[in-house]
């Protein structure tokens, strides 16, 4: 594109002055550009405007009036993607010879700005592809400057077509001529294409797909709803990776993805067209309403309405909380489109629609999301049983991002789309780190000034192919953020891979690397997203993390100050029967509690269903292979398997899971009782609260009484730690504070004792926020 193509001539005037602007942020891929045409052009002002390495940079002269509004505008007015951090002005000469504004081509420097997330189909493009006279009538890749992807199809800055994966396909005449119009909504969209010119979608039907069919004979997307009513499994190839999707109202066709995803109980997302299509299965609160249709379109947790089980049986049995999303693909739209009949305009976006679709990530069990079609047709061949697949490419993964909110407040079960790569504001601006999260739940998080960049949820490091996605990952943040470590951070665990992949990078660019410990991290990824900076007290409660001693913590009580943490307290230790296999299998911790009760002649009988039962006794009496740990997440699996609720979970956490949804059904008029111990030694003692439930007629009743039993004790542990240190604010990290029913109690204990509860927002407050807390710990051992 040269200059003239978009030129306004202006000629200069007395009086006239020239200003050098320089605006940071998410700036680039948003229309920004454009924006600053369509704005300059209005004030009749002259210059350039043009991409780089360090966001956008305008040379603008004209009235001194007019370049004033030109700059409050750049902020007030910003393009609806944008994300405007700063504006620098200074003034240089004025040019006297006549200029014109114009666009000009981005320059390749250093990059010191960043790429927005992928976001919703707008509106306005949805009129368009519901419009039969319109040109991308049904089009499967429709996009402007306000939607579409970005992240996923970047392969570096500054964001330009020829950096992305749109790079292969040349734009026909028509939309050459609305890329190069100032006026026109694809005015520099990068990603713009059409039926003519863009990328194509094609089904994929294998052989014995319900419903069989040729693909060829007929229009993909018509393909795919007919089969999908059929009860076939499809994998659906999205913006970040691929997605299987069946209809969820049909109980063989759930059953079928269930055993061939080796998923037999863990919970189900669905997408329903539009939140009043939700009303019989799930309640919406208003902020929720908000954060399903907002352009970040995440899977929000719903509460379930009364009965949803029967509405929808095998989705998420026994949890209260269901996830749902809704479209956010043009493809997406189609399908809902193409199962209503195909109704002209868009009136019928806001109808109720029966059809639920079951979307789930695409990948086998502990590998990597599916981003490939070739590796989709190869890896999915025995879950899916067709395939609807394009030739744009996904550059990076990036699975669905998941939300619950709490009043008005929301918070990420996993980050991922329509968040990363939001870099997320640090209090201080500090040397580049880069951090590899620990093994589960993993992400990578690598800070730039004040600026901290965290990856999407990569996932758990067990299999080959995720720790392969995890050195990708890496790589491409390091290619978008463009920063030099300075340091790389790590878990403290010597045999994680993340470990092992600080090591190697260390080495090869010759920088030292830092060890975190587990829980310190947890705690310091909320004071991190918070701002404090000064000392603080730290609530960890998971599942198990490498202790500063080599020993197996998980439930902590620490005073934070920096890269400095003091073990203040912890929950008593439990031993783990079996060691790994008791995270998995509750009835183990169970035994594990009635030995410490002084009841392990009960272990026999009482759980005289498990084979392993005398084993586990055996081992309990003569401490054989009984590794203890402070687990907070034992500890709930020990409540858990007194109850019966789940002798042998099919996922991880399943069992504080359904615990958690009996605690929610119950009434909130559940007395609270105080059934801890409290040592001098700042040990929290949980067996009399366990005692209190065990052999419970109402597991309702049983499950809310632990709940606020814990909260109890919790807030009773905190205050006695705020009373020795004088500090009264505590930042409460780990997977046990996903549990609302927890949280909600001890947040509202906390404040009458007059504590501040500070806690994960801006990222998951499980393993998938530790990245950010080792960046933060790194950057204040650096300066020690």
């Amino acid at each position: 594109m040269t200059p003239a193509a978009n030129a306004t001539a202006v000629a200069p005037r007395a009086g006239d002055e020239r200003r050098r602007v320089r605006v940071h942020g998410i700036v680039q891929g948003v229309g920004f550009r454009p924006f600053v045409f369509r704005l300059a052009t209005r004030l009749e002002l002259a210059g350039t405007v043009l991409n780089d390495g360090a966001g956008v940079a305008i040379d603008v002269q004209g009235a001194p009036a007019a370049l004033d509004s030109f700059v409050a505008r750049l902020r007030a007015d910003a393009p609806p993607l944008a994300c405007v951090d700063a504006i620098d002005v200074e003034t240089a000469p004025l040019e006297a010879r006549a200029r014109e504004f114009t666009v000009v081509e981005s320059e390749a420097t250093a990059t010191a700005t960043a790429i927005g997330p992928d976001t919703a189909t707008c509106d306005a493009c949805l009129d368009e592809m519901f419009s039969p006279a319109d040109r991308r009538h049904r089009y499967p890749f429709i996009n402007c400057t306000d939607c579409g992807p970005r992240y996923t199809i970047t392969r570096g800055l500054p964001y330009d077509r020829a950096l992305t994966s749109l790079a292969p396909f040349a734009l026909c005449p028509d939309c050459r001529r609305e890329y190069e119009a100032p006026g026109n909504r694809r005015f520099h969209a990068e990603a713009t294409a059409c039926p003519v010119c863009g990328p194509k979608l094609r089904l994929v039907v294998g052989p014995d797909a319900p419903g069989g069919g040729s693909a060829a004979s007929e229009d993909p997307i018509a393909g795919a709803v007919r089969l999908l009513r059929a009860g076939a499994i499809l994998a659906i190839k999205g913006l970040g990776g691929f997605h299987l999707a069946c209809d969820a109202r049909n109980p063989v066709a759930l059953a079928r993805l269930r055993e061939r995803k080796h998923r037999d109980e863990q919970p189900l997302a669905i997408m329903a067209l539009n939140t009043p299509s939700l009303e019989p299965c799930v309640e919406v609160s208003s902020a929720e309403r908000r954060l399903l249709e907002s352009r970040d379109r995440p899977i929000v947790l719903l509460q379930r309405q009364s009965g949803a089980e029967h509405a929808l049986p095998g989705i998420a049995d026994g949890l209260a909380r269901l996830g749902v999303m809704l479209p956010y693909t043009p493809i997406h739209f189609l399908l809902y489109h193409e199962a209503l009949g195909r109704p002209a305009g868009t009136a019928w976006l806001a109808q109720k629609h029966p059809l639920l679709l079951v979307m789930t990530s695409a990948n086998l069990h502990g590998d990597p999301l599916v981003i490939d079609d070739v590796d989709a047709l190869a890896k999915l061949a025995g879950i899916a049983d067709a395939w609807l697949v394009h030739d744009r490419a996904i550059v990076t993964r990036c699975d669905d991002s998941v939300i619950r909110v709490r009043g008005e407040r929301a918070q990420f079960v996993r980050r991922a789309r329509g968040a990363a790569p939001k870099p997320i504001r640090l209090a201080t601006a500090a040397a580049s780190v880069l951090a590899l999260g620990g093994h589960y739940k993993v992400t990578a998080c690598l800070t730039r000034g004040d600026e901290a960049f965290v990856s999407p949820h990569v996932g758990d490091m067990d299999a080959p192919e995720t720790r392969h996605a995890l050195d990708a990952t890496v790589t491409h943040l390091l290619r978008l953020v463009d920063a030099q470590p300075a340091l790389v951070a790590h878990d403290l665990h010597p045999d994680f891979h993340a470990t092992r992949l600080a090591a190697r990078l260390a080495e090869e660019w010759g920088v030292p690397t830092v060890a975190v410990q587990h829980h310190h991290a947890h705690v310091a990824s909320v004071l991190a997203e918070h701002r404090v900076e000064e000392p603080a007290l730290g609530l960890a409660l998971d599942g198990v993390g490498f202790g500063a001693d080599g020993g197996v913590w998980g439930g902590e009580l620490l005073r934070v100050d920096g890269a400095h943490f003091d073990r203040l307290g912890h929950l008593r230790e439990l031993p783990l029967p079996g060691g790994d296999r008791a995270a998995r299998e509750p009835w183990r911790m169970a035994a594990a509690a009635l030995h410490a009760l002084g009841r392990g002649a009960e272990i026999r009988t009482r759980f005289a269903a498990q084979p392993a039962a005398p084993t586990v006794a055996a081992m309990l009496e003569q401490h054989r292979a009984v590794v203890p740990t402070s687990s907070a997440g034992r500890w709930f699996d020990a409540a858990a398997g007194l109850l019966g609720l789940k002798p042998v979970m099919s996922f991880e956490g399943q069992a504080a899971m359904l615990f958690e949804g009996l605690a929610a059904v119950a009434r909130d008029s559940t007395p609270a009782v105080a059934r801890h111990e409290l040592r001098d030694d700042g040990v929290l003692d949980l067996l009399p609260l366990l005692a209190s439930i065990d052999g419970a007629s109402d597991p309702i009743s049983a499950a809310a009484r632990f709940h606020i039993g814990l909260a109890l004790a919790l807030a009773d542990w905190v205050e006695q730690a705020s009373k020795r240190t004088g500090l009264a604010r505590v930042a409460c990290a780990g997977g046990c504070f996903l549990n609302d029913v927890l949280s909600r109690r001890l947040r509202g204990e906390l404040a009458r004792r007059g504590i501040d509860m500070l806690e994960a927002e801006a990222l998951p407050p499980n393993d998938g926020g530790l990245s950010l807390g080792q960046c933060w710990v790194a950057q204040r051992t650096a300066r020690n």
